[in-house]
């Protein structure tokens, strides 16, 4: 660009890190307002495929999260029992590898330090309270009372998105698709050298993916009221009550979930954001734009792969005149957008497909892409 941009950006996780990082290497002056008070991550483990990862080399962390992290490149499917059914290699996006495992904070950890070594400063316990934007910038209050300036403001703040309701009201809520995740961190098994994945009856699902040389997580999908919290004292006895058709490896990991503060319970639900992920200049990305069931481990890919466009298509020629950022805005949306909805529209089938629920023809067209597919087309250019 012409002259450097001041960003404000609403979220520090995965999406909004990647993006400070992004921006604050191409000299842009960027803020992360971020409402914890520390990057320490909520969840357990993520996988980190092969277009996700290729955003990180493109960062600069591509190492660094490697390190923190285990490398693998074969998806295992096997039968409840633990028998193997298939070994799927997967693809890889250019020179980066085909996947990672991470312990969620040590990504955070990684993100955190590339950002504010870039230059980002990042805000913490602190949210946005009230903005205004006059067309020419983005009048901001935050929650420790300060107030500024920003040319953009840009929310990574996730499937809950405060300025998603700012922007929309109650228009864009999430919807419950009626499946929940259950996720704990257990030692690695050695044998664990990559994803297993374990079907058992059309409403559940177990997965193991190692994470370091020394951990890994246990990952389960089952239908659940929409009302229903786990039992804050017996949440692994909960799990173990779902997953008492697995034996095997996942039976194994169920040894070592003794205590219910471990485990982690998240509802699946998906956002879709069918107006524009932009109004003005202020800008919705990742989950609060388009946030998807985990079914194609493609989330946090989405998420950083918008960050990087974004801050590439702030970068390109055919700016506004006057320096503005509605032509780069519109540009990043039309390039996002397809292949967000894709990943989100294919996510959704394999959920219901997995389930036994019924899907419509448009679902049926996509399925016959599959998870293989899938993953090869996700290594093209995005």
């Amino acid at each position: 660009m012409s002259s450097p941009l001041r960003v404000l950006i609403h979220g520090g996780g995965i999406g909004g890190l990647t993006l400070a990082t992004a921006l604050a290497r191409r000299g842009h002056q960027v803020d992360v307002a971020e409402l914890r008070d520390e990057l320490d991550a909520l969840g357990v483990g993520i996988i980190q495929p092969s277009n996700a990862l290729h955003v990180m080399r493109e960062i600069g962390v591509l190492e660094q999260c490697l390190e923190a992290g285990f490398e693998w490149e074969v998806l295992t499917i096997c039968d409840p029992t633990g028998a193997t059914l298939a070994k799927i290699p997967q693809p890889r996006m250019a020179d980066a590898p085909s996947n990672n495992g991470i312990p969620r904070p040590a990504l955070a950890k990684v993100l955190g330090r590339a950002a504010t070594e870039a230059g980002a400063r990042i805000r913490f316990a602190t949210t946005i309270t009230a903005l205004a934007d006059d067309g020419e910038g983005v009048d901001v209050t935050l929650s420790d009372g300060s107030t500024g300036r920003w040319d953009l403001v840009v929310g990574f703040d996730g499937i809950g998105s405060p300025l998603r309701k700012h922007l929309y009201g109650d228009r864009f809520e999430p919807e419950y698709t009626g499946f929940a995740n259950w996720r704990v961190t257990v030692p690695r098994d050695p044998a664990v050298q990559s994803v297993v994945m374990s079907a058992g009856n059309q409403n559940a699902k177990a997965l193991l993916t190692p994470i370091t040389d020394e951990l890994m997580y246990l990952g389960a999908v089952f239908a659940e009221a929409e009302d229903f919290r786990p039992d804050p004292a017996r949440a692994h006895e909960q799990l173990a009550e779902r997953l008492a058709s697995f034996s095997g490896p996942v039976a194994e990991a169920l040894t070592h979930v003794t205590d219910p503060a471990a485990v982690v319970y998240s509802r699946i639900s998906q956002v879709t954001v069918e107006d524009a992920w932009h109004v003005g200049r202020v800008v919705l990305a990742g989950d609060a734009a388009h946030a998807s069931t985990p079914h194609l481990a493609q989330g946090a890919a989405m998420a950083v792969e918008d960050a990087l466009v974004l801050a590439e298509s702030l970068d390109a020629a055919d700016l506004d005149a006057d320096g503005g950022p509605a032509g780069a805005l519109a540009a990043w949306e039309a390039r996002r957008r397809p292949r967000a909805m894709w990943v989100q529209s294919l996510s959704r089938a394999i959920l219901k497909q997995e389930t036994g629920t019924a899907t419509t023809p448009e679902e049926d067209e996509l399925l016959k892409v599959g998870i293989p597919g899938a993953a090869h087309f996700l290594v093209r250019p995005y």
